[in-house]
């Protein structure tokens, strides 16, 4: 569960995603994905896995993703917070 002291809003975190093409990528190849690997994505998109990695890294900050395996260096899995998924929904609007 997400701590909403440290989540930012909603609406910021779409105007976040959207400032940067990576992001956005990364939103739009996760749609009815459970499990998210950087490296599945990269090949998805055409980016590299370490582009992906980063954004994954400052989505969990912001609380859109959490990482489920933490104690790995490599092959990180993530998945969807509850807000990762409002913002996911509402981004539809806006791509």
């Amino acid at each position: 569960m997400e701590n909403p002291r440290t989540t930012p809003p909603i609406d910021d975190l779409i105007v976040w995603v959207l400032s940067v093409d990576r992001r956005v990528l990364l939103m739009e190849s996760i749609e009815n994905q459970k499990v998210i690997k950087a490296s599945d994505v990269a090949q998805k998109t055409n980016r590299s896995t370490q582009n992906i990695s980063r954004a994954l890294k400052e989505f969990n900050i912001k609380g859109i993703t959490r990482c489920l395996t933490p104690e790995k260096t490599t092959w990180k899995r993530y998945m969807l917070t509850d807000t990762g998924k409002e913002v996911q929904q509402r981004l539809k609007h806006y791509c």
